[in-house]
């Protein structure tokens, strides 16, 4: 996930030479918004976390790329994975780089797929590139930047997916949020493509109304994975809202996909997504702070 910049750097980071070059290295790390700490994975020989400012943000695998270890994660793949088939010259946009999580996934699921991680912390970005194996350009391009100054400056139709997971601390930055900005997205979507957004929410789930409101005015078909929990409104979490200008068709397999795994995910298909948004209004770039 991405970051907004919350401030001074603390005075006396752990471990705040340069980045090691042979490989993760656990510790605390300054970076431009703050800090990072990379952390073993107990369970897992091969698995690091990495906490940004004191935040889970990613799970690497260091000899497995296609595990994936956040759920929400697990969801997103679930959606692409059915959309395209392994072979295809999927071009993607990653709004949120942290340690590439999902930039790893899609490299080794889809081969000929060609990616780019918008990534706002330009000393993380460079610690990520030093500790994990990342694929190289033109296979996937590290860019440090702002997300939406990023979107703004691409071509229409020049991206099959645009993924965003974008969050300063809990939150995503309003202005990631918009009716506007959901319509840049769609503008740099070839005919087909899949916007894909990370919501995290509390159990009032206004924010998620929110933006499940803003894909639903931007795009024809929608679609929502999330927990039942969730769904329901029973805790914070994470929802996944997506939009395109084609319908989900998705695979039969799908669903029993998102069932599994330690939490398990229900589908809802367009109808479902607009009675969840209705009477609420999106925001816009004149209510975002």
């Amino acid at each position: 996930m991405g970051r907004q910049r919350p401030g001074k750097t603390p005075a006396n980071p752990a471990n705040a030479g340069d980045a090691p070059t042979g490989g993760p290295v656990a510790g605390t790390y300054p970076v431009d918004t703050g800090t990072c700490e990379l952390v073993p994975d107990q369970f897992d020989p091969q698995g690091w976390i990495l906490m940004v400012n004191g935040v889970h943000s990613s799970h690497i695998d260091l000899a497995d790329p296609r595990r994936l270890d956040f759920e929400y994660m697990r969801w997103i793949a679930a959606l692409v994975d059915t959309h395209w088939a392994a072979d295809a010259k999927l071009r993607a946009l990653h709004l949120g780089g942290a340690a590439c999580s999902m930039a790893r996934y899609f490299a080794a699921g889809f081969p000929n797929a060609r990616q780019v991680v918008v990534e706002l912390d330009g000393r993380l970005a460079e610690l990520v590139r030093a500790w994990f194996d990342l694929p190289r350009a033109p296979l996937m391009r590290l860019r440090v930047g702002e997300a939406r100054e990023v979107t703004e400056t691409l071509h229409d139709d020049s991206r099959d997916l645009v993924i965003r997971d974008v969050f300063a601390g809990a939150k995503t930055p309003e202005r990631l949020t918009t009716v506007e900005f959901t319509a840049q997205a769609a503008r740099v979507l070839a005919p087909g493509g899949l916007y894909i957004i990370n919501c995290g929410d509390t159990p009032d789930l206004r924010g998620a109304r929110r933006e499940a409101a803003a894909v639903c005015r931007v795009f024809a078909h929608t679609a929502v994975v999330a927990d039942p929990a969730m769904l329901k409104g029973r805790r914070y979490g994470n929802m996944i809202i997506a939009g395109s200008d084609a319908p989900f068709a998705g695979h039969p397999s799908l669903p029993r996909t998102l069932l599994g795994g330690g939490v398990p995910a229900h589908l809802w298909d367009d109808a479902q997504v607009r009675a969840f948004a209705a009477g609420t209004r999106p925001l816009t770039d004149d209510q975002a702070t």
